[in-house]
């Protein structure tokens, strides 16, 4: 697999400086049931990478002592990781707001059908991936199935209340684009979602989030193979609306990898770029007590431009309103 790091390192995108800490999303591991063709992290079957206890209790420690209000969990496929029902259960007596990143067909697989159950139990907020409303697309993107698995578990969730009106389970779904273009507009392609799936499927949602595919892993590499990974970042660099500066999810939030290392963003740690406010190769979670990160410097390189791009694109969807 060619990298597509070196080309991404080469950049003047602007200088910003890190916020009070309000987030921490933690990925868990890259073990996955899935191998999607947009993953930014790689992630699959086969991937044995999961986060030991000891790093579970360091993150827990480090949000107590932070006061964080949202842990956000990632992968792979975080519910696959054996201790995910403790951390959740743990961040929530701490009265933590909970999101799980969840790919939806992992909540049909053997052995996960009472994990929604236990996700509306604990009030975790649930951000699921569906990146199109039609099947061939769906399937062509994440693989033969996961459309009709997808549908089977927003019906379970619903059934739970999850996205129901008079509900407070939070269900969001995330759109990416199929290829090297950008995301269209978020409100628009929102309403188009709710028609479609409540129409053909009866199936309800509370928001969409339109989300850029970053040139990094294993979508960078294809685009590096095929020779448009040039093309794509002077399509994100001339799209660059400096608006969307302000509202970037890095500013208070930090990320951490399975292995207890901290990062300014999810994208930073697939790419390996030390925390841009501590001259260290790399820094590890139980470092950060005596570090004072606040207005620190976060570190950025090209890929950065797919968060600032037009509407903007974070792990939360788009940062304005609608396309300039």
């Amino acid at each position: 697999m060619r990298d597509s790091k070196p080309f991404l390192l080469h950049s003047d995108f602007p200088e910003i400086v890190r916020q009070p800490l309000q987030t921490l999303q933690v990925n868990l591991g890259y073990l996955c049931n899935l191998s999607c063709v947009h993953c930014h992290v790689n992630a699959g079957p086969k991937r044995t990478e999961l986060m030991s206890h000891d790093v579970i209790e360091q993150v827990l420690a480090l949000a107590d002592a932070n006061n964080v209000q949202t842990l956000d969990l990632t992968g792979g496929a975080p519910e696959m990781h054996p201790e995910f029902r403790y951390l959740v259960r743990a961040a929530r007596d701490c009265g933590m707001t909970v999101i799980d990143r969840c790919n939806l067909t992992i909540l049909e697989a053997e052995g996960y059908q009472d994990m929604a159950k236990f996700l509306a139990g604990q009030q975790v907020e649930i951000i699921a991936s569906l990146p199109c409303y039609l099947e061939d697309n769906v399937d062509k993107q994440r693989g033969k199935g996961v459309f009709r698995d997808s549908l089977a578990a927003l019906k379970r969730l619903n059934r739970l209340g999850y996205g129901q009106a008079d509900s407070d389970l939070a269900l969001h779904l995330v759109f990416n684009p199929q290829d090297a273009g950008l995301p269209p507009d978020q409100q628009t392609l929102e309403h188009a979602y709710k028609q479609h799936l409540q129409s053909h499927y009866g199936i309800v949602f509370n928001r969409l989030y339109a989300i850029a595919n970053m040139p990094i892993q294993r979508f960078g590499s294809q685009l590096l193979s095929q020779g448009r990974l040039e093309a794509y970042m002077t399509l994100l660099k001339n799209s660059f609306q400096p608006g969307n500066l302000d509202n970037l999810m890095c500013l208070s939030t930090l990320s951490i990898d399975w292995q207890g290392y901290v990062y300014d963003c999810d994208f930073n740690q697939m790419l390996d770029l030390p925390l841009g406010a501590v001259e260290k190769p790399k820094v590890h979670i139980r470092d950060l007590p005596g570090i004072d990160l606040h207005q620190g410097r976060i570190a950025t390189a090209a890929h950065c431009y797919g968060c600032t791009a037009s509407q903007g694109s974070s792990c939360g969807g788009a940062l304005m309103g609608s396309s300039p």
